[in-house]
């Protein structure tokens, strides 16, 4: 709410009494008639007024036995008694007495259903009257409805920006779409971040605003974003909606309160911000709702709180070697956050290598808790499954791995097939356990549901005939956002098919999971028993070989001396 108002006053006044004091009457201003004026204005004739000649007299009750009668609606007869009591009107009386009767019958037939209707809640709480015992059959006889997404009406075949702008991004110098944001109060807004992430891109007359568009007037952004810096990363914050979060390229951290407008409230010094662009931003679930932490591409994990964002609280060096040196840490491209985990938190680095921190460590090289190796490339995406927290997703290279945290020594519980075209981001179906989205550079979405198919995606889509860089949906599932390389963001409406949640599917998954992870971890079991059969039958092969070679080298010399006696033999002869 904008404050139209504000009162001030000192902290000892609250609470003070009133002080009334009785003086007499006296007069503050006393105006005189001035009889110029009277041509200025025009007598009323004639003038109405009312006048009382009657006295004024006040309403008095008396509750007696006529008049609880009378309240009842009953007509009088003179003298002030009702007719029905009058015992020469036999008709009335009569007519009174069965009314009285059919009242009382009335009151004791409520009586009874109440009776009855609490003894019906008293089994209701006892057996789920409503509970379906022929879903299932219903289930089968119903038809499923083909896997499918369909653009939104008003943006058929056109992405968001385009319908907004005939030149998708508003600005005359493209750039791609890093991040997208959905406002926390019923999806109502999107904030999209709009950055070049190409090597020393130095085009002339690009704007480094970024926009947040309502999707209810879809023809001019909602909010310009303002900034001397582009920004990589948006973030909501769900506490305050009002707050939005960035992270610029040139390392420095911006909020907004989008409530006062597009410029920001209050950005990070140079000196202590990151040295390389900030790839992820996420709110933190404190009490003030101010707390945030970035993690960026120079190595550092930094905390910060928006009230003071004149240094970072908190630092954390990505080295896995854990020695704290800067020179050794991997940079961090991708970061993900839960609530559900408040002290836990994974980022993805360039270098393929996913790092699970807790951040309630002890010391700095405590924090660095898990490593997980699987990718050749740099991991684009990282996101935790909602149902399932110890469960992740990692999108890099040309696979999409799931991960458990419990198994640390393992390799990826499941993986999908290698894609001819690179991934470049991914992420979780908020109400179904197993669907998750993919986008890929030839412009294409993949929707995966390893529940039913685990070899190919079961639905693939041709969004964009450009790279598909960002990637978000709605909480309700049923809305996806796709952002391309230039500037165009898609709405995508996914069919029931693969939003709805159906019954015994978190059961199923769970099992899923879980047997993935055993059958995992035996082939590690198998794998590390015949590393060391393997070791073992060397160490014992070994002084056989040694044996073996010194017999070799003594035959090898007793040959090379026989041909040498041989040939002095021959030489002696023929001399």
């Amino acid at each position: 709410m904008e404050l139209r108002f504000e009162y001030t006053r000192k902290r000892s006044d609250f609470g003070r009494p009133c002080n009334f004091s009785d003086h007499l009457a006296e007069v503050t201003v006393d105006i005189p008639p001035d009889p110029s004026l009277a041509a200025d204005f025009i007598p009323q004739d004639p003038v109405d007024f009312s006048v009382q000649h009657g006295p004024v007299m006040a309403v008095h009750e008396v509750n007696t036995e006529r008049a609880q009668v009378a309240s009842q609606g009953v007509n009088h007869v003179e003298g002030g008694w009702p007719k029905h009591i009058d015992p020469r009107n036999s008709e009335l009386t009569t007519r009174f007495r069965e009314e009285v009767e059919r009242e009382e019958v009335y009151t004791r037939s409520v009586l009874r259903l109440s009776s009855l209707m609490e003894h019906c809640i008293r089994q209701n709480n006892a057996i789920d009257i409503y509970e379906e015992y022929f879903a299932e059959e219903e289930e089968e006889d119903e038809e499923e409805e083909h896997p499918s997404a369909k653009t939104i009406n008003g943006f058929a075949n056109q992405p968001l920006l385009a319908a907004l702008s005939p030149q998708r991004d508003p600005n005359v110098t493209k750039r791609m779409v890093t991040h997208l944001s959905w406002h926390p109060d019923d999806n109502k807004a999107v904030a999209v971040a709009y950055c070049s992430l190409d090597f020393q891109d130095n085009r002339k007359d690009m704007s480094f605003d970024s926009y947040i568009w309502d999707l209810e007037s879809p023809y001019s952004p909602e909010l310009t974003l303002k900034l001397s810096s582009p920004v990589v990363t948006l973030e909501y914050n769900s506490k305050d909606w009002h707050h939005l979060l960035g992270g610029c390229y040139n390392g420095q951290i911006v909020y907004w309160d989008t409530r006062k407008g597009g410029l920001p409230m209050e950005i990070t010094p140079v000196e202590l911000s990151h040295r390389d662009p900030v790839y992820g931003a996420c709110w933190l679930p404190s009490r003030t709702g101010t707390e945030c932490f970035t993690a960026s591409t120079d190595g550092q994990v930094l905390w910060w709180d928006i009230r003071k964002l004149s240094q970072p609280s908190e630092r954390l060096i990505l080295d896995i070697t854990r020695e704290e040196q800067l020179k050794n840490a991997l940079g961090a491209i991708s970061l993900e956050f839960a609530s559900t985990m408040p002290t836990k938190f994974l980022v993805g680095t360039e270098q393929g290598t996913i790092i699970g921190c807790n951040r309630d460590a002890k010391t700095p090289p405590d924090k660095i808790a898990n490593i997980f190796s699987g990718h050749i490339g740099a991991v684009y995406a990282v996101a935790r499954n909602p149902f399932f927290p110890k469960i992740f997703l990692s999108v890099g290279d040309w696979t999409a791995r799931i991960w458990s945290e419990d198994f640390t020594d393992t390799s990826s519980i499941m993986e999908t097939k290698c894609h001819i075209p690179y991934l470049l981001d991914g992420c979780w179906s908020p109400v179904k356990p197993a669907v998750f989205f993919i986008t890929k550079s030839d412009g294409t979405l993949d929707i995966w549901d390893f529940l039913y198919h685990q070899k190919e995606p079961s639905l693939s889509i041709k969004v964009s005939n450009e790279p598909l860089f960002s990637l978000r949906p709605q909480d309700n599932g049923r809305i996806l956002g796709c952002g391309s390389r230039l500037g165009s963001v898609t709405l995508l409406e996914i069919s029931p098919g693969l939003c709805t949640l159906r019954k015994n599917e978190k059961s199923l998954v769970s099992t899923l999971f879980e047997r993935e992870a055993r059958r995992e971890k035996i082939l590690l079991d198998k794998q590390r028993e015949m590393l060391l059969r393997e070791q073992e039958r060397a160490q014992g092969r070994q002084p056989e070989e040694q044996e073996n070679a010194q017999e070799v080298f003594k035959q090898v010399q007793r040959d090379f001396l026989a041909t040498i006696n041989a040939e002095r033999q021959r030489r002696g002869q023929e001399e």
